[in-house]
């Protein structure tokens, strides 16, 4: 029986496993690789891989994808880079966790099933209005599998987790990074994102109940949450768009590490980490029930600006308007349950600063 039997049955890869058994329970099965890498599949759409020789102070990565289900092009990534290790082309240097989120709704086509799934982390799977959602059961799997991983190796931890947008961007691909009281965003951490080709990140302003945010305040993990285009069916994206992100992801796995880099280069001029652009959360907009007014239109872009005095939202209470200095929209979308997140006004700042209690 050859690996990919062993660990997939029938099926001809990870991916196409993960699909056609997306709603069962599966025993955990281990297969060894000729090199002597070993992969543990833990459950549906989650592999450890643990190579046979951990050098002192190797890093640890969790890298993830399709925690929404119709944000396929980040799972397509993730399942060639492990093709790619299967058939013997290059060894793996690092413990590995890999992740497809939610199996159920790539099968659909859909952002999710029942409920976002990516609201359900950080333990809010406990919250009363998820209980008996699959989702929630799923996303509480999630962070025990990762708990275990992250106890089991003491390297330094970072998580990526790979998204795509709903809607087109001004900018195609950004990262958010979670926020974490008094945490400075790491140089070769930015120095990574330029190399997979993300030139933009968001500084988040509070503790929120995604995988990232989970990882990053439970776990202790540098994390982010990584959008990289437009969402695309399977089978209809073009992965040369995401050749940065796969190759920067392959040179970790290879044992590379996060690349080095001064803050600044000798001439005084700005180091590649100091180019990434960085926005910081100005206000997070709620649903906040049937008087709710959204003055934002349904096609507009992540990363649109509005001038100052521009009415965003309003209901009986309250009237948002744009400050000072002009603030632009990511993650605009009316349709969410009161209570949860409309959209998030941002702002540029200069550096990716040292965060702040709110």
């Amino acid at each position: 029986m050859t690996i990919q039997q062993n660990l997939f049955d029938t099926s001809s890869d990870w991916l196409e496993h993960s699909l056609k058994h997306a709603s069962s329970v599966l025993p955990e099965v281990s297969a060894e690789l000729p090199n002597g890498t070993r992969i543990t599949r833990r459950a549906v759409g989650v592999l450890e891989l643990t190579p046979a020789l951990i050098q002192p102070g190797s890093e640890v990565l969790i890298l993830s994808a399709g925690v929404h289900g119709n944000e396929t092009a980040p799972v397509e990534v993730l399942n060639g880079l492990l093709s790619e290790l299967l058939r013997g082309e290059w060894p793996l240097a690092c413990p590995t966790l890999l992740i497809l989120g939610n199996p159920p709704a790539m099968v659909a086509c859909e952002r999710f099933v029942d409920a976002n799934m990516n609201r359900m982390f950080h333990g809010a799977h406990n919250k009363q209005a998820y209980q008996g959602l699959p989702e929630a059961t799923r996303a509480r799997q999630l962070e025990m599998f990762c708990q275990r991983f992250a106890t089991a190796h003491s390297g330094a931890l970072s998580h990526y987790d790979l998204h795509t947008a709903i809607r087109p961007s001004l900018r195609e691909k950004f990262a958010l990074y979670p926020f974490v009281a008094g945490r400075k965003v790491p140089e070769n951490q930015c120095s990574f994102l330029l190399k997979s080709q993300v030139e933009t990140l968001l500084l988040q302003h509070s503790t929120a109940t995604t995988f990232a945010s989970f990882s990053s305040s439970q776990l202790g993990a540098e994390s982010f949450t990584i959008e990289l285009g437009k969402v695309q069916p399977f089978g209809q994206n073009d992965l040369s768009r995401f050749e940065g992100v796969q190759n920067a992801l392959r040179a970790r796995l290879q044992g590379n590490g996060l690349p080095t880099t001064p803050e600044s280069t000798s001439d005084g001029e700005p180091s590649e980490a100091g180019r990434l652009m960085t926005f910081e959360v100005v206000h997070e907009i709620l649903n906040t029930g049937k008087e709710f007014q959204f003055h934002v239109p349904d096609d507009a872009a992540n990363f649109t600006e509005y001038q100052p005095g521009t009415v965003i939202w309003e209901d009986s209470e309250t009237c948002y308007r744009v400050g000072n200095v002009p603030e632009a929209i990511v993650f605009p979308n009316r349709n969410v349950p009161v209570g949860q997140r409309v959209c998030l006004m941002i702002r540029p700042v200069h550096s990716p600063a040292r965060q702040q209690v709110p």
